[in-house]
């Protein structure tokens, strides 16, 4: 008897996307399976952002962008007429590329602004909340005396952890990263990585990434895109030495990319 099918968070089917007449997603049917790390690589325009920004319905607020076939979150087609897009960005959080702080709010505020901007915060219960969420960023010890100052102080990597910070407090199931360590140093970039190894534990993470060691050194899976399309998913170890498509090998060796 064939072994049961890893428990899928999210499952992609026939995801086709456009940017008004462009298409830049074809057939793209991808499982990705609840808390584990899921890396998405790629050379640049394959589609990798475009794909985790259907995740959470960002892709449509783009004009003229569009999606058809489905993406189901806990078997819920997420694309469903009943679904509220801000309600499953709650519930499917964001960290982008660049840190980016609200400039004019301190700390704790940049922490506590999703729950507030969606009318869910306890007031009671926001200083918990907030000290909850700069420790699963691993940002407390380096801000819990600073908590009334701007978030925009902060150095580039406290900042994308504020950002992190920012994501977690909104208490979501999964967290999408778009590239989130590009424009970190290499220490700031380590202290995320090591952050993602813990969270991995209470969420489901899938992150794009054009370094290809972080992948590697960060992940449990990894799926290849290329123009638009899904060449290969693997456990990320059997990816890296033992890829199935020609075009993997060939990326992930430097001939193109």
């Amino acid at each position: 008897m064939n072994a049961p099918e890893a428990t899928g968070r999210f499952e992609a089917d026939e995801v086709d996307a456009w940017f008004g007449t462009k298409q830049v997603l074809r057939k793209v049917n991808l499982l990705i399976p609840e808390r584990r790390i899921t890396a998405v690589i790629g050379p640049s325009g394959c589609g990798k952002s475009t794909f985790i920004r259907c995740l959470n319905r960002m892709h449509e607020l783009v004009p003229g962008a569009r999606i058809t076939g489905r993406i189901r979150l806990d078997g819920e087609n997420i694309y469903a007429p009943e679904v509220d897009p801000v309600l499953l960005r709650r519930r499917v959080g964001m960290v982008f590329q660049k840190p980016n702080p609200f400039p004019t709010m301190s700390i704790r505020d940049n922490v506590l602004s999703g729950l507030r901007l969606t009318g869910a915060l306890d007031r009671s219960r926001a200083e918990a909340i907030a000290e909850q969420a700069l420790r699963g960023a691993a940002l407390w010890d380096e801000v819990k005396d600073r908590l009334g100052e701007p978030g925009i102080g902060l150095s580039g990597g406290q900042q994308q952890r504020l950002c992190i910070a920012r994501t977690l407090a909104v208490s979501p199931e999964v967290v999408l990263m778009d590239e989130p360590c590009s424009a970190l140093d290499p220490i700031a970039t380590a202290r995320i990585e090591d952050l993602l190894s813990e969270l991995k534990a209470r969420y489901t993470i899938v992150i794009v990434t054009h370094n290809m060691q972080q992948a590697a050194r960060v992940s449990d899976r990894t799926a290849f895109f290329l123009t638009g399309e899904l060449i290969e998913v693997a456990e990320t170890d059997t990816l890296f030495t033992s890829p199935t498509d020609r075009r993997t090998e060939d990326y992930i060796t430097g001939k193109f990319g």
